[in-house]
């Protein structure tokens, strides 16, 4: 089917793609590929054609998708005694793992660590503030076309990788993209179907041939913030970091639901009303020194000093070198300000009232995977609340 794509709309392509693998044979496990980066016949074959590529000789750090018709090109790296990056699924708990076979490792040890349990089994997190340096980016694709258009299986990770690497440092305008399918992967795509969140890639291996797209259009220039609603911002805690960076640079990180004129509008002025409410009473307090122990509490409600209702969440592993105004200002970026907080620098952590366990949670969530002063938080709620006790509370370890 190369070259005859002839479809409309990237998932007309998709599926196309998808039903030929599958009609012809050319599919291998995991099946169906249906809504995945398929897997195909010969894939350990094409991956090899990385060996003959000198962005890949002289690359030490490689980030390679965890999808199955990339095992071989993460073997390949690992036999190279390059670094590899793998992405953690969905991006779920971080950016990258690191992986890091055991000392001595034999080929056979080195496959099993280039496979999707050896990624569990021999990794490592490596944090925003881990200073990765990428000199090569292999992605899986659904299809592409020999200028270098991509498609994905549509939920855009890859898309968002690679905007995050741009974020955070660890690729450059020049650093190279390749991506490995089967020929039959290889179609004709219409340049009006790309977004400016789309990655272009510079190399397609296959089967049976090196393709050099030679591709002219730009790849993201970091992430496009209009375009990343709450809810992914939800899903992907590194995100929050991230983005949180990027404000406190002055740049623009208006997320999709808060433009104007957008259809949930309605949702992000409602959250910006409950950041000014719940700020005010707090605005006067944001003079705390680091190390202190300090107690900040709303006196416009002071009937909720005795409250059954309180639920306390707790921050910890906060580095010494962090204010409480920093802290403060995170969560009012998060929209968690609570209406009181329990500043406890010097044991390295800070206890954050909130009216309800809903409010509590919202809270948990929005702030897991944050990193402040170099330190990823530990948040959770507390594990004796508020209404318990005094003295409970400060059993939390």
């Amino acid at each position: 089917m190369e070259g005859r794509a002839g479809a409309s709309s990237k998932w007309d392509i998709r599926e196309k793609v998808w039903d030929h693998l599958e009609s012809t044979g050319l599919a291998e496990f995991p099946r169906p590929v249906h809504r995945r980066i398929p897997n195909f016949k010969g894939a350990s074959h094409a991956a090899t054609r990385l060996l003959a590529l000198q962005e890949f000789k002289a690359a030490r750090t490689v980030k390679i998708n965890p999808d199955a018709p990339q095992r071989n090109a993460r073997f390949l790296t690992l036999e190279a005694r390059k670094t590899l990056l793998v992405p953690t699924p969905r991006l779920r708990t971080g950016l990258f793992n690191r992986i890091v076979p055991p000392p001595g490792a034999t080929k056979e040890i080195l496959r099993i660590c280039a496979t999707s349990q050896g990624v569990k089994d021999y990794s490592v997190p490596v944090g925003l503030d881990g200073r990765a340096r990428v000199d090569l980016v292999v992605v899986g694709s659904v299809a592409v076309s020999e200028k270098g258009w991509r498609i994905g299986k549509g939920e855009g990770y890859a898309d968002m990788e690679y905007a995050m690497m741009v974020s955070m440092g660890a690729v450059q305008e020049d650093t190279p993209v390749v991506t490995i399918v089967h020929d039959c992967q290889v179609v004709d795509i219409e340049e009006e179907l790309l977004g400016d969140h789309d990655l272009t890639v510079d190399y397609i291996l296959t089967p049976t041939r090196i393709i050099k797209t030679n591709c002219k259009r730009s790849k993201p220039q970091g992430i496009i913030w209009h375009k990343v609603s709450y809810e992914m911002l939800g899903k992907i805690p590194i995100l929050k970091t991230l983005r949180y960076r990027e404000k406190q640079m002055g740049k623009d990180v208006t997320l999709q639901d808060e433009h104007p004129g957008l259809a949930n509008t309605t949702r992000a002025a409602a959250l910006n009303k409950e950041m000014a409410e719940n700020t005010q009473p707090q605005a006067a307090a944001g003079s705390a020194q680091m190390g202190q122990h300090r107690v900040e509490s709303d006196p416009l409600n002071p009937r909720l000093e005795g409250s059954g209702t309180i639920t306390t969440v707790y921050v910890g592993n906060i580095p010494p070198s962090l204010r409480v105004s920093e802290l403060k200002c995170a969560l009012r970026e998060f929209h968690v300000t609570p209406f009181r907080l329990n500043w406890q620098g010097a044991q390295h952590r800070a206890f954050l009232d909130y009216k309800d366990q809903v409010t509590a949670e919202r809270a948990v969530s929005s702030l897991k995977g944050l990193s402040l002063g170099g330190n990823a938080l530990r948040v959770e709620l507390a594990k004796s609340q508020r209404n318990k006790g005094q003295g409970e509370i400060n059993s939390q370890k």
